[in-house]
């Protein structure tokens, strides 16, 4: 894919918008990164980088959600011990200040999966944990002074054909059957839908209160503002280049450490030895202007819910808190070799889509101009099932693998470490994704064949049911063949 000049504007479907610099580099490239960092009330100006060789208790590599979240309670449980996060970029430049902004209980793993092999009050309670962990975001927001602009309003997930309503019903009656009541998740029907929000062509939507909507970068920016208060040093700019019992190889230095915590999701794959532990599977977002007033008069979404709708090929959005609708979805390539970078960040096609999609969805925002565009790798393990654990003989702990529901799940995660590192046996460690082991990605190029080609699966299955009306059963094929 061709470079684009630096700072060019380019057109999406007759909008303007601008696209990201493939080399941040400097305080104006951080901020055109995303939507997220250009709106986080944070300068963005690099902490000073390691210089040297370092001794602390516990080395945290990645300075995202996962990283700070455990240095964050590591530091609050037990504050003489020496903490430091180590960050190739700035905290917050890959997933935590990317995402569409969904602190939501969703759990990437097979909840049947998990009763299979753990019981089915073990996934049950794995599901209640995560209920919780999205108060527990907030709380910690209202209690750092964490201005993320959380808002707990729920989840909408509408059905816009007959085949997506088919789906989204059995879902509802399979979370009855797993013993949630309609306080946790229930049908909506069409006229009580649209009272939330109006959807061209809606027959109803899917609703659950288990999800609250943020500001992403907000949120990870203050945190790292919060760990530092806590006495952690967070070292910028300084990039792992290999982690090794109790060691860690950076460009600065060698960092020697009891714990090492390896918290580096979507860009796993770069580490020596861990290039099949992860595929990064990029995921893309716009942004629109504000809208005007008289535009959500006609819309709705005064709840600011999150949304979705059913099909297979994910788009996710939310309402802004200064009045724009940020939405992403899937159908960026996988990248052969699990190849990173940040031309990848931009998919013009792509982009296109998502704002066809936005459009049909409300075509009273049609006229709304796309202000920023962007984008980012996800960390997918080969059964998308997220994983948290420690190794005591080897010293590392990882977290990680969440497939795009990592911004609750994270937290989840850096509690857990907590209690792991600590040598606490508590509720959350006996959890049924800890200490789980998915196994590697195949050779290339058979991982980018499979990826790809589940990709325009995905994409077929929505077509098909978008012209047919009857659920398409290559989505249900796709599942099996990568294990879920």
């Amino acid at each position: 894919m061709p470079e684009r000049p630096k700072g060019a504007a380019c057109k999406v479907a007759g909008f303007a918008y601008r696209g990201s610099n493939p080399l941040p580099a400097t305080l104006t490239d951080y901020r055109r990164i995303s939507f997220w960092l250009d709106s986080a009330g944070d300068d963005l100006r690099p902490r000073p980088s390691l210089d040297g060789d370092h001794r602390c208790d516990v080395a945290v590599v990645g300075g995202g959600y996962t990283g700070l979240w455990t240095a964050y309670y590591l530091a609050r449980a037990e504050p003489s011990l020496r903490i430091a996060v180590l960050e190739k970029e700035i905290c917050g430049f890959g997933a935590s200040g990317r995402n569409g902004g969904w602190c939501s209980a969703l759990f990437a793993g097979s909840r049947g999966v998990t009763a299979r092999r753990h019981g089915r009050d073990a996934a049950i309670d794995l599901e209640r944990e995560m209920f919780v962990t999205v108060d527990e975001v907030g709380r910690v927001c209202s209690k750092e002074s964490i201005d993320a602009h959380f808002r707990k309003s729920g989840t909408l997930v509408f059905a816009t054909s007959a085949a997506q309503e088919t789906r989204l019903r059995e879902e509802v009656e399979t979370e009855r059957r797993w013993g949630f009541g309609p306080d946790d998740v229930r049908w909506l029907d069409a006229p009580e839908a649209a009272e939330r929000l109006r959807v061209t062509g809606a027959r109803g939507a899917v609703f659950t209160p288990h999800c609250a909507t943020v500001h992403p970068a907000r949120l990870v920016r203050g945190l790292a503002h919060a760990v530092e208060r806590a006495g952690v040093e967070v070292y910028e700019r300084t990039e792992a280049t290999g982690i090794e019992p109790r060691r860690v190889l950076t460009r600065s230095g060698a960092v020697e450490a009891r714990v090492i915590v390896r918290a580096t999701e979507g860009y796993t794959a770069r580490l020596p030895g861990l290039r099949r532990a992860l595929v990064p599977i990029y995921s893309l977002m716009v942004a629109t202007e504000p809208l005007p007033e008289d535009v959500w008069r006609e819309i709705g979404w005064s709840g600011h819910e999150a949304v979705s709708d059913g099909r297979h090929l994910i788009i996710y959005a939310q309402r802004t808190t200064d009045g724009r609708i940020a939405m992403g979805g899937r159908g960026a390539p996988y990248h052969f070799g699990s190849r990173v970078d940040p031309s990848f960040d931009q998919e013009p096609e792509v982009f296109a889509e998502i704002v066809r999609v936005l459009r049909s969805l409300w075509p009273a925002a049609s006229g709304a101009r796309i202000t920023h565009t962007w984008g980012g790798p996800l960390g997918v393990p080969r059964d998308w099932y997220s994983s948290v654990g420690y190794d005591r003989e080897s010293g590392i702990a990882w977290a990680g693998g969440y497939v795009g529901d990592g911004v609750a799940t994270s937290n989840l995660a850096g509690r857990t470490l907590r209690d792991l590192i600590l040598g606490r046996d508590t509720s959350i460690t006996r959890l049924p994704w800890v200490g789980h082991r998915s196994r590697r990605w195949e050779p290339e190029p058979f991982r980018w064949l499979g990826a790809n080609l589940a990709l325009r699966a995905m994409a077929w299955a929505d077509r098909r049911e978008a012209a047919t009306g009857s659920p398409s059963r290559i989505a249900d094929l796709v599942g099996k063949a990568i294990g879920r």
